[in-house]
């Protein structure tokens, strides 16, 4: 099944890749089964072609959109009541669940996934989609008071969004399960944000309901500052703010420093600054969090998607060096370069 919705998937004919998940919901597999042992493992290859360079970011798209607009049409052929237990959820169990993404987290498609998975399972989900604004997010559930805020984000540059989603929910008096690559492989960054709950999978955020969450009390949640205490020497806060700068200074100091950039198109100097601009991005979200394996898994990644086209990872050295000239009174900043550096220069 998983080969042929991907010969589906990959040539983007949505009518067959509907016949065979339609078809395997007809032989007997679960909603469940199909979502996460047919759908998933093929989307989990498109992002992999695509980083390996074997697919194109237009079809990338593509295979998702059609993977979505699939998982809408499961939907309606779900036959188990909300708030009905099914197999896999013990009486009585069934859960109240608004699932959402993290404020500027477009990623929908894992937060769709949990959403059907929870449905399937008998629990009353309200799926609120991609990129929900925090004061929105918060609003919604005082008006609906569910039992259980389910956040997902995969980019952890929203680390920060979701940080203070966490705290304003668990402030109302819901405790908030998180999911998603944002968080870690380890879920290291949902512990240190204060998440009541972390899981890795679908399967297992519907174990972690299942095995029931405490009610919080209304007011009684943290703040973010309680749990990041590092965020008092205001790096994070200045990089930030001054990242239009910092990417502009990095720019110039990059083009000394290679000759050859005096030469490119305009397109090439805006995937440059694109580039730069990322590196910012994901040096402010290690500051936030404190964590240096976040910044040099984000350069690595990037090395590695730049070598596959043609690219050589060195380029990415001169904004590191850059950007500590620009940030050399920042002690944890320059850590992350220096360490990055190191990283990267570590690569065969």
């Amino acid at each position: 099944m998983r080969a042929a919705l991907w010969r589906a998937v990959t040539d983007r004919d949505e009518r067959a890749a509907g016949r065979v998940v339609l078809g395997a919901l007809d032989d007997g597999l679960t909603t469940e089964e199909v979502l996460l042992d047919v759908i998933v493992p093929v989307q989990v290859k498109v992002g992999a072609e695509w980083a390996a360079g074997r697919i194109g970011v237009a079809q990338e798209h593509a295979a998702t959109a059609i993977h979505d607009r699939i998982i809408a049409a499961m939907a309606h052929r779900d036959t188990v009541p909300a708030g009905t237990a099914s197999a896999g959820t013990a009486p009585g169990a069934a859960r109240t669940v608004t699932v959402a993404c993290v404020d500027g987290e477009w990623h929908a498609l894992p937060a769709r996934i949990l959403a059907e998975v929870l449905r399937g399972r008998g629990h009353d989900v309200d799926f609120l989609g991609a990129q929900v604004p925090t004061p929105h997010l918060v609003e919604h559930v005082h008006r609906t008071a569910p039992d259980v805020l389910a956040l997902s984000s995969s980019l952890p540059t929203r680390l920060p969004g979701a940080h203070a989603a966490v705290t304003a929910v668990q402030a109302a008096g819901t405790p908030v399960l998180v999911g998603g690559a944002a968080f870690g492989a380890d879920g290291r960054h949902a512990r240190l944000l204060g998440a009541d709950a972390w899981a890795p999978d679908a399967r297992a955020a519907a174990g972690v309901l299942e095995g029931g969450l405490p009610r919080l009390r209304a007011g009684a949640a943290h703040t973010p500052a309680d749990d990041l205490p590092h965020l008092a020497d205001q790096e994070y806060t200045i990089v930030v703010g001054t990242k239009a700068r910092l990417v502009r200074n990095t720019l110039a100091g990059i083009e000394e420093r290679l000759p050859a950039m005096r030469s490119y198109t305009d397109a090439q100097r805006d995937r440059t600054a694109e580039d730069v601009a990322h590196v910012v991005d994901f040096l402010a979200a290690a500051l936030y969090v404190d964590d240096t394996r976040l910044f040099t898994d984000f350069l690595e990644w990037t090395a590695g998607i730049l070598h596959v086209r043609g690219v050589p990872a060195t380029v990415l050295l001169p904004a590191l060096t850059g950007l500590a000239a620009q940030l050399k009174d920042f002690p944890r900043a320059l850590r992350l370069l220096e360490r990055g550096r190191v990283a990267l220069a570590a690569r065969p």
